[in-house]
């Protein structure tokens, strides 16, 4: 049977007899750094990519999270700040959990503006358009 172990380590060669592939990958300096370059490069990619996706609807923070659980696989720094923004996000919902329904309205009134806000921007920016005035004139 497979174990936790086998699956990050390439499979049933994950034994304390042979190594498996990622250890025999590391096992070189080239490897290692090839590796280091492969992991940055997809999980910043992935990060990039999720921090675009936020003001829109779908898995904005969800990729930003998956990026930085890519890079922690071989940077500390990423390992340290994926722990963090999990703490800061954690205590946030603990706190928002906590208040009453006018407070969780008004920062969801709030959400909704910053998203509306960068959504306006970004069409703005690379399409030259102007949503508001669109508007606008839609309602005249």
């Amino acid at each position: 049977m497979a174990t936790a172990e086998d699956s990050r380590t390439g499979g049933k060669e994950g034994t304390a007899d042979s190594p498996g592939w990622l250890d025999r990958v590391r096992a070189t300096p080239a490897g290692r750094l090839t590796l280091r370059i492969v992991i940055g490069v997809i999980g910043t990619a992935l990060v990039v990519t999720g921090l675009i996706m936020v003001p829109f609807p779908g898995p904005g923070w969800l990729v930003v999270f998956a990026g930085l659980a890519v890079l922690a696989t071989e940077f500390a720094w990423a390992s340290r700040l994926l722990q963090f923004a999990k703490e800061r996000v954690r205590a946030a919902t603990d706190w928002l959990k906590r208040q009453n329904w006018f407070v969780r309205i008004v920062a969801g009134a709030l959400t909704l503006l910053c998203a509306g806000a960068i959504v306006w921007v970004s069409v703005r920016l690379t399409l030259g358009i102007d949503l508001i005035q669109k508007a606008r004139e839609l309602l005249s």
